[in-house]
């Protein structure tokens, strides 16, 4: 059939809940969509379900992104419960299975099992001490910092494959150099930093304030460009950051992949833990629910007319960002972090920062896409920044 293919879905098997209490979680009140019921989990037969129609309808390689919430409050039994049922409906599919957690209930059982199946984990770390726990406390108010440097070695001792997943809040923005050291010097030197851009609904205009400017993130970027850029040997590079390795594909002609940087959104599906499907992560509401997996199929969800509404949204574009000599590498980013005018999304709020990472950047990615190209016999794939 034409359309997308489904090649990748991100399961909320827990919902919204989680055993932390981020000051900036943008998914924790999304328990409102569920009411009438305190603990959100998948059942059985919805994993079955879900796992049958991935395996049916999916391509030859289908990625997997397990995420909440916190996912490992199903327990590992679910985990493997869902790996026996891709063993069973699969026909010789390459399954990528990503989990992104805060690593607190991870134990020795946990990093044995995710070794086995070759899961990639995304550890929810926003850097040193003062910087993660700034914003990432349990209920109480303590801190997580310890017990997931604990857990971060625990897996990578155990031969895990682990990314670091730093959210950049208008604290840790200030602090680039201790955020890239520190991944380093724990050994996580794959790392996706995500800017924190949270508005206020009840003023659509403003930025909540543990979200990051363009007034801070442009320097961020910028210097955290530099500090990546001095570890290449031999014009190859000994750290991914996930974003840069995206730019970097646009300079080269390849398509980024991270979905923020592309023409069109809608290309993957959003499963929460009661089969109710929706368009994108960030837009888990009922606007956006494009099914239920006991009522219909992925694929035709994937290609309805209410998703490919949703995926050309991001075309929406005003005239300066039509006009911007960047539009071809950032394509006006991420909807969710445009501000919303009387006709639908207008600029980003992080444009500011994008305009000055590329002024920056530009002439050393075009000399690094000039390197890559010439090193093409035989061709060599660049990083992915091993999406979670």
């Amino acid at each position: 059939m034409t359309g997308k293919p489904l090649n990748s879905i991100l399961v909320k098997p827990a919902g919204p809940d989680c055993n932390l209490d981020c000051a900036y979680c943008f998914y924790s009140g999304k328990s409102s969509l569920f009411p009438g019921s305190k603990s959100h989990r998948m059942t059985d037969d919805i994993l079955m379900e879900m796992i049958r129609q991935i395996m049916a309808q999916a391509d030859d390689k289908v990625g997997i992104a397990w995420q909440g919430g916190e996912p490992t409050l199903m327990g590992l039994g679910f985990f493997q419960k869902a790996v026996d049922l891709m063993t069973r409906f699969g026909r010789n599919h390459n399954v990528g299975n990503g989990l992104q957690t805060n690593g607190l209930l991870i134990d020795k059982d946990w990093a044995r099992f995710l070794r086995q199946y070759n899961f990639l984990v995304g550890l929810s770390i926003d850097g040193p001490e003062h910087i993660h726990d700034h914003y990432r406390r349990r209920k109480d108010g303590s801190g997580t910092w310890s017990m997931v440097c604990e857990r971060a070695k625990l897996m990578l001792d155990q031969g895990v494959s682990v990314n670091a997943v730093g959210v950049v809040t208008d604290y840790g923005a200030e602090f680039p150099d201790e955020i890239y050291g520190f991944y380093k010097g724990i050994g996580l030197n794959y790392m996706q930093l995500i800017p924190c851009v949270e508005t206020d609904h009840r003023n659509p205009e403003s930025l909540l304030s543990f979200s990051v400017s363009a007034e801070r993130y442009g320097p961020f970027l910028c210097r955290l460009f530099d500090l990546w850029l001095a570890d290449f040997v031999d014009g190859c590079q000994t750290t991914s950051i996930r974003f840069f390795d995206s730019i970097l594909h646009s300079y080269v002609g390849l398509t980024p992949p991270e979905c923020t940087l592309l023409k069109e959104c809608g290309n993957y599906l959003v499963i929460e833990h009661n089969g109710d499907v929706y368009s994108c992560d960030f837009f888990v509401e009922p606007r956006w629910r494009v099914g239920n997996i006991k009522d219909g199929l992925l694929l035709d969800m994937l290609n309805s007319k209410k998703q490919k509404a949703f995926g050309s949204m991001k075309k929406n574009l005003p005239e300066e960002c039509i006009e911007c000599r960047w539009i071809n590498h950032c394509h006006g980013g991420c909807i969710k972090d445009r501000a919303r005018d009387k006709e639908g999304y207008s600029m980003n709020y992080l444009c500011k920062a994008y305009k000055m990472f590329f002024q920056h950047a530009d002439v050393r990615l075009q000399a690094l896409a000039t390197e890559w190209k010439n090193r093409q016999k035989p061709a060599r794939p660049l990083a992915s920044g091993r999406p979670v």
